[in-house]
């Protein structure tokens, strides 16, 4: 049978409006002759879904509304989350529901292929050892925690899940860029000549772009495997925090760097190994933290971001202000 005479898979892209779902939808789409799909969103970090794809509002909570969505569906992209150590602390009830919860009931009410983002925060301070898929995990916040009791809920489901390393760079042209991500943070403030203060320094960190983890998501798809889930670690690169600072000083000389005393909240050290990725997804990013510098800085530096400190940018400011406001 011919490409253009095989079913499309559907696929329901649930948190797709935002950060990695930019990417996704957009490598999605670029392959309508094998996907059709769906965004399925609460737009909690966007007044409007403006990008031109098909789009149904909706909370995860909302389970009558998101059962109808996954009985069209083949396979489901799951980014929803409560994302962030910091936004997770802010309401402890709404980052079970959301990041554990609601994964049990997804376990429960879906059969399809289940592709999943976790995080590489489950490791915790390993600093070192070089960590695989089998390490032992070690959560220091309740959003590592929630995050792995998510991947335990899926142990015998069709699952791919992914580990990821901490995203940066620009996803697409419609959903909003992150700037509480380090990468990301510490561009924008050195594009504009304010200094970068850095926590410790000698804390290690997996680094990887957002485009490089939906591409990721999207090969899951169609990935052959046998009964159960698959765990992978994905990162370009892992990097002591010191270091990145003095890649970005180098790409803005003005910029200085002000060490400081590690916090808790800052004692996650950990580098990952990502040779089954490699194995089994031919997995290449093709992203540099170079290529994530030039992007975020011609946001700011061409007043696409007008203010890097405008609190949307921010998971746990943003959601703080969502909460104080009920």
């Amino acid at each position: 049978m011919t490409q253009s005479k095989r079913k499309k898979k559907k696929i329901l892209v649930v948190g797709g409006a935002g950060y990695v779902g930019g990417s996704v939808t957009d490598i999605l789409a670029t392959q309508s002759d094998k996907y059709e799909f769906r965004v399925y969103d609460n737009l909690m970090y966007e007044d409007l879904y403006r990008k031109p794809v098909n789009f149904v509002y909706g909370d995860i909570l909302d389970r009558t509304k998101l059962k109808k969505q996954l009985a069209w569906a083949d396979a489901v992209i799951w980014l929803a989350a409560i994302v962030g150590d910091g936004a997770c602390q802010l309401n402890e009830n709404l980052t079970r529901q959301t990041n554990q919860q609601a994964i049990s009931w997804l376990a429960r009410n879906f059969s399809g292929r289940i592709v999943f983002t976790s995080t590489c925060s489950v490791y915790g301070a390993q600093h070192d050892l070089l960590l695989t898929e089998d390490s032992l995990v070690k959560p220091l916040s309740l959003y590592a925690e929630t995050k792995h009791q998510a991947e335990h809920l899926l142990k015998n489901k069709d699952a791919v899940i992914f580990r990821l390393g901490t995203l940066f760079g620009v996803s697409d042209l419609f959903s909003r860029i992150r700037m509480d991500l380090v990468v990301n943070a510490l561009t924008a403030r050195a594009c504009l000549g304010g200094t970068l203060n850095i926590f410790g320094g000698d804390q290690y960190r997996p680094l990887l772009h957002v485009k490089d983890a939906a591409a990721c998501l999207v090969k899951a798809l169609d990935f052959k495997k046998q009964t159960g889930s698959e765990i992978f670690n994905i990162s370009k690169t892992n990097i002591k925090i010191i270091d990145l600072a003095k890649q970005i000083k180098r790409s803005f000389l003005k910029t200085k760097i002000n060490l400081t005393e590690m916090s808790f909240e800052d004692a996650r050290n950990y580098q990952v190994n990502c040779q089954k990725a490699k194995k089994y997804f031919k997995f290449q990013p093709k992203y540099s933290i170079k290529n994530g510098i030039e992007e975020v800085a011609d946001l700011v530096l061409n007043n696409r971001v007008k203010d890097f400190t405008n609190p949307r940018y921010s998971n746990q400011i943003f959601l703080k202000d969502i909460l104080n406001k009920k």
